[in-house]
């Protein structure tokens, strides 16, 4: 049996999710790694179309289009969810590992009361009569701040606000006891006051429920005040990863710098500074490294080769030829 204290949590190894087209095959994930401990939080950022929500969506083995091909290990408490059936990958998804979407209004099915669709989850995963479930949906919206939860169990979706509707997504994914909760993009549809609060909530149903968060989103700002470490996407892959005090002061990667420096902030009247160019088409990507046209410290390594990690320190790992040994 492996060992708890050392083993991650979970750990994602050389994951790659490539898709057939008409014009050929698309590698939306490319050899992605990382791992996260128990109670930990680790914030996956980065421009939208750089393969985040993808990824997870494999590793919840959410991903049934027939042309996709996935490689890789994804290993839960040491097994492979990989390897499941869809009957024991059932038994985990919802259970051990929950998943809050980007958009809790297509997230919700329309015709079912929000307390239904809470209940359904608890009674797929636990033994309890309806009247228990009811009771226990009812005591899951309270605990994430829906106001009269009693009398709200019964409305349908439309019904709610988006910062309510998120909160129910949240209680759906907690009403398990999962270990780990990813949270994909959960503020992006909110205004900046809702997103204050479902952070605040998210922090505190991490402490409740001894969580470790996995929290994907494109705002630096989010990961600053919630996680642990970092990983950088870009293109598919993990370009930068350390802990989050470490990146924000000593940023190895010049995709991450690009992404600190677009921060809003500093001088009043101070212009921001944007990355030129955009993200490439993940069908016809640069030769070399991926960020090669947008970067301003390339040379002639970055155009030849794509590079492998080098170590930044003792906490950092950058995929970036400006740390090679010399």
């Amino acid at each position: 049996m492996p060992d708890s204290e050392t083993t991650p949590l979970l750990e994602v190894r050389d994951l790659r999710v490539s898709f057939r087209t008409e014009s050929g095959v698309v590698h939306a994930v490319d050899g992605l790694s990382f791992s996260i401990a128990l109670g930990e939080v680790l914030g996956i950022v980065g421009e939208s179309g750089s393969g985040k929500t993808v990824s997870m969506l494999t590793v919840m083995r959410l991903i049934r289009d027939p042309n996709a091909i996935v490689e890789g290990e994804v290993l839960y408490r040491g097994r492979d969810l990989m390897q499941l059936s869809q009957k024991e990958m059932r038994e985990v998804r919802g259970s051990e590992i929950a998943m809050i979407f980007q958009d809790p209004l297509t997230a919700l099915t329309p015709v079912y009361t929000v307390g239904w669709q809470i209940e359904e989850q608890l009674r797929a995963h636990q033994s309890l009569t309806r009247r228990q479930a009811h009771a226990r949906a009812g005591e899951l919206m309270s605990e994430v701040g829906i106001p009269n939860a009693a009398q709200r169990i019964d409305d349908y979706p439309h019904q709610f606000s988006g910062g309510m509707r998120q909160r129910v997504m949240i209680a759906m994914a907690l009403s398990c006891n999962p270990s780990i909760l990813i949270a994909d993009e959960p503020t992006t549809a909110l205004d900046v006051t809702i997103q204050a609060e479902i952070l605040d909530l998210l922090r505190e149903m991490k402490a409740a429920f001894h969580l470790s968060l996995l929290l994907i989103t494109h705002d630096l700002g989010v990961i600053a005040e919630t996680a642990d470490r970092v990983a950088v996407m870009y293109a598919g892959r993990i370009v930068e990863t350390g802990p989050v005090r470490d990146i924000f002061r000593h940023p190895a990667h010049p995709y991450t710098r690009g992404l600190l420096a677009s921060m809003p902030g500093g001088a009043p009247g101070r212009r921001l500074r944007a990355i030129e160019g955009s993200v490439p088409l993940l069908g016809a990507l640069p030769p070399g490294c991926a960020f090669n046209p947008r970067c301003p410290d390339r040379f002639e390594p970055c155009t030849a080769t794509a590079p492998p990690d080098y170590a930044v320190g003792e906490t950092q790992t950058a995929k970036c030829y400006l740390h090679a040994p010399r």
